[in-house]
C-alpha cells in the first residue's frame, strides 16, 4: 500500500512539474517570436532593405515622396498667381519619377544608409544623436529629374542636410533594449521549445500534454498577432500631422510581414497538432472501452462446494 501511495504522489509531482514547464514554454512563445523577429529581420540591414524595397513601387510611399519633394521645390521658387498650376505640374513630374529604376535605387540607398547608421550607434558606445546626410540621395534625385527635363529641377537645393534619425536621449535607452533583444532573439525560442519538450516528456499522460502544449502555443501566437495589430494602431496614432499615415502603415506592414507569417503558421500548427492528438486520444479510449469485457460477459465467480 505504501508503494502505491508513493507512486501516486510521484505521478502528481510529475504532472505539476510538467504543467509548470509547459506553461512557461507557452508564455515564451510570443516573447521568443518577437525577439527573433527583431534580431534577424529588423536587426539585419540586408533583410531590412529587402523588406522595404517593394514599397518603392507602392502608391502610398510614392505619393508621400512626391508631396515631400514638391514642397521642397516650391519652397525655393516664387511663381505668384500660377503657384497652383506649377505645383500640380511639378508634382506630376516627380510622381512620374517615382516609377523609375533610379528612384528605386535612391530609395534603397537611403534605407540602407539610415539602417546602418542606427545599427552602428546601437552597437557602439558613441553618444549623441544619430543623423543621416541626405545630400547623396538628393543629388541623385536632382540629377535624374534634370535628365528627364522636369521643370525647375535645377532649383532643388543639394545641401548636406543632416536629418536626425534617433535622438541622443533615446539612444541610451534603446541600446540596452537592443542588446537584450540580440541575446534573447537566439535563446528565447530555444528555451520555449526546450521547456515544452521537457514538460511533455515529464508528463504521465503525454498525449494530453502534447494537446495542452499545442493549444498553449496557439494561444501565444494569437496574442502575438493581436499585439502586432495593436502596435500598428498605436504607431499610426502617434505620428505627427504632416506624416502620411498611409505610407507609414505600408512601412509597418512590410516590416512586420515575416512576423505575421510566422505567427499564423504557429497558430495553425498548434491547432492542427491539438486536434490530431485529441482525436488519437479519443480513438484510443474508445478502443480500450470496446476491448473491456461487459458485466454480462464477465465470468461468474466459482462457488465453493459444500
Amino acid at each position: 500500500m505504501a508503494e502505491g501511495a508513493a507512486g501516486v504522489l510521484a505521478g502528481e509531482v510529475r504532472n505539476v512539474l510538467s504543467a509548470v514547464l509547459i506553461v512557461l514554454g507557452c508564455v515564451l512563445v510570443p516573447l521568443g517570436g518577437l525577439s527573433a523577429w527583431a534580431k534577424y529581420e529588423i536587426g539585419d540591414t540586408g533583410r531590412y532593405v529587402a523588406a522595404m524595397a517593394p514599397l518603392a513601387a507602392g502608391p502610398d510611399v510614392q505619393s508621400a515622396i512626391a508631396d515631400s519633394v514638391t514642397d521642397g521645390v516650391m519652397s525655393e521658387i516664387e511663381v505668384g498667381p500660377l503657384e497652383g498650376e506649377v505645383r500640380a505640374y511639378v508634382r506630376r513630374a516627380v510622381r512620374s519619377f517615382t516609377g523609375t529604376e533610379a528612384f528605386r535605387v535612391a530609395w534603397n540607398t537611403a534605407n540602407r544608409a539610415a539602417h546602418d547608421a542606427v545599427l552602428r550607434a546601437l552597437r557602439s558606445d558613441r553618444e549623441g544623436a544619430v543623423t543621416l546626410d541626405l545630400a547623396p540621395v538628393t543629388r541623385q534625385l536632382k540629377s535624374q529629374l534634370a535628365y528627364d527635363r522636369v521643370p525647375l529641377a535645377n532649383r532643388i537645393p543639394v545641401e548636406h542636410t543632416r536629418v536626425t534619425v534617433l535622438q541622443a536621449q533615446e539612444l541610451s535607452t534603446l541600446r540596452k533594449g537592443f542588446h537584450m533583444l540580440e541575446i534573447a532573439g537566439f535563446w528565447l525560442p530555444l528555451a520555449a521549445v526546450g521547456l515544452a519538450v521537457g514538460g511533455i516528456l515529464l508528463a504521465v499522460r503525454r498525449r494530453r500534454a502534447v494537446t495542452a502544449t499545442a493549444l498553449g502555443m496557439a494561444l501565444g501566437a494569437a496574442l502575438l498577432a493581436l499585439a502586432t495589430v495593436i502596435g500598428r494602431v498605436l504607431t499610426l496614432a502617434d505620428l505627427p500631422s504632416h506624416v502620411s499615415r498611409a505610407a507609414a502603415g505600408a512601412i509597418y506592414d512590410a516590416l512586420t510581414s515575416t512576423l505575421r507569417t510566422a505567427t499564423w503558421f504557429i497558430l495553425a500548427l498548434g491547432l492542427t497538432v491539438a486536434a490530431a492528438t485529441w482525436l488519437m486520444d479519443h480513438r484510443a479510449r474508445r478502443r480500450a472501452a470496446s476491448a473491456a469485457p461487459s458485466p454480462a460477459q464477465a465470468p461468474e465467480p466459482t462457488r465453493a462446494r459444500a
